[in-house]
């Protein structure tokens, strides 16, 4: 099943990925999710406070999303490419300047010690 758009659903089947000790505060880290590379960004004073958004950069097609800056650009929280500078949006993944560039999104969330994702 592809990635989800939905920020939260309830009946997700929600996976373990991570500890939440392994993030970072505004700042991104990868895990391997279903054979897929996910850039994980905490951003404690965000609601929500984690996304997972896809690591590879559609312009290049290196596995890169993770390392760049996240900001604000036009009321939206944004990941700024670091190959292109391209910005795309945390909650859905689409691209600022590029519209036919998108990366996939999956509902995340904190549980205890633990990192969520639903994959499904």
């Amino acid at each position: 099943m592809s990635p989800s758009n939905t920020a939260r659903d309830p009946h997700a089947d929600w996976r373990p990925l991570c500890r939440t000790a392994d993030l970072v505060a505004g700042s991104g880290i990868v895990a391997l999710a279903g054979g897929q590379q996910v850039a994980l960004f905490y951003l404690p004073d965000s609601e929500p406070q984690v996304f997972a958004i896809g690591n590879r950069d559609p312009k290049s097609g290196a596995n890169v999303i993770g390392r760049g800056l996240v900001g604000h650009l036009g009321g939206d929280l944004v990941i700024a490419s670091p190959l292109y500078k391209q910005h795309f949006r945390l909650r859905d993944g689409a691209c600022l300047e590029y519209p036919e560039q998108h990366l996939p999104v999956w509902p995340v969330r904190l549980c205890g010690e633990r990192v969520e994702i639903s994959l499904g």
